[in-house]
């Protein structure tokens, strides 16, 4: 089985909307793939019929290597928060999760207080109702009632959403735990790009409903290559002293200079800035960010 999850040419259409337009997708086992695109692009869309909430208009996927009749039946190892947490806001985190193991046959003394570890809320107060939970913790438990039944395949739709950094780190650490420590298979959709980049190990661009590209971690870091960056008191001398030694330079916005090639001749770069007068106040290298990626491909404005 090469692939956890994978998509054929999956599609919904809502009225006369494609909301989802032949999305083809693949979530190999062990992996967090991050899910990318704008509100509206089709990550809901699409998360909602790879976990049976939702029926295809045409295409088809597959889980665990199964199709049909059979793929119907591995849905029970596919845990699922999808927009907010369902929770009983007057019942505590145990209550939640015995509820939860109840509804779904399970014993709930054998699962309840290892998901609370697993999610890093062992020390909460059982007497704590989860309506008075930070948004974090809430969060965490939404992840923990996703992982009742000792699923493969975990989705996940922005659950970093509205958290302040310290829920942002939390999640984050879960979702590595999940993956490190249980091979958890993990879905996620985020708006928050370079939180995503800190812990996805593929990801996946959506816009207007299409799938632009796929592609692993390490392949984002071989296209988005290398650059150096360069301040200086004056951009434009500082473009025609490079142009001398053969090298071309990009004037950015805020008055920085982008270099793309010749990257070994930074020394040479730096003397004959020097040596013109001009005052080198920066020079550094930097790799292109999942975000500047992202935007480069979608060709606009990142809006969540």
């Amino acid at each position: 089985m090469e692939y956890i999850l994978e998509t054929q040419n999956l599609t919904k259409v809502y009225g006369q909307k494609e909301a989802a337009k032949d999305v083809n997708l693949h979530i190999r086992e062990g992996q967090i793939y991050g899910l990318i695109g704008r509100n509206g692009a089709g990550k809901t869309t699409i998360m909602r019929m790879i976990s049976g909430l939702s029926t295809p208009t045409r295409g088809t996927y597959s889980l665990f290597g199964k199709t049909g009749y059979e793929k119907g039946k591995m849905l029970r190892h596919v845990g699922v928060l999808i927009e907010h947490p369902g929770l009983y806001p007057r019942l505590s985190a145990q209550e939640n999760l015995k509820i939860k193991c109840l509804g779904m046959g399970i014993n709930p003394k054998v699962q309840v207080e290892e998901l609370l570890r697993t999610v890093g809320l062992e020390n909460v107060d059982p007497k704590k109702n989860a309506g008075s939970f930070s948004l974090g913790m809430r969060q965490r438990l939404g992840i923990a009632l996703a992982l009742v039944g000792d699923p493969k395949l975990i989705v996940l739709d922005e659950p970093t959403n509205g958290l302040d950094p310290q829920g942002i780190v939390e999640v984050r650490e879960t979702l590595s735990r999940l993956r490190d420590e249980r091979h958890i298979t993990i879905m996620i959709s985020s708006h928050i790009l370079d939180e995503l980049a800190r812990v996805a190990d593929a990801y996946g661009i959506i816009h207007e409903g299409s799938m632009l590209d796929e592609f692993s971690a390490e392949e984002l870091h071989k296209r988005s290559g290398q650059s150096v960056v360069i301040r200086t008191n004056h951009a434009e001398n500082t473009k025609k002293v490079l142009e001398q030694l053969g090298i071309q330079a990009a004037v950015q916005e805020d008055g920085t200079l982008e270099i793309r090639e010749h990257l070994d001749q930074t020394p040479a770069m730096a003397k004959a800035i020097v040596n013109a007068g001009l005052e080198l106040r920066q020079m550094y290298q930097r790799s292109l960010t999942l975000e500047e990626y992202y935007l480069g491909v979608t060709g606009g404005k990142h809006n969540g």
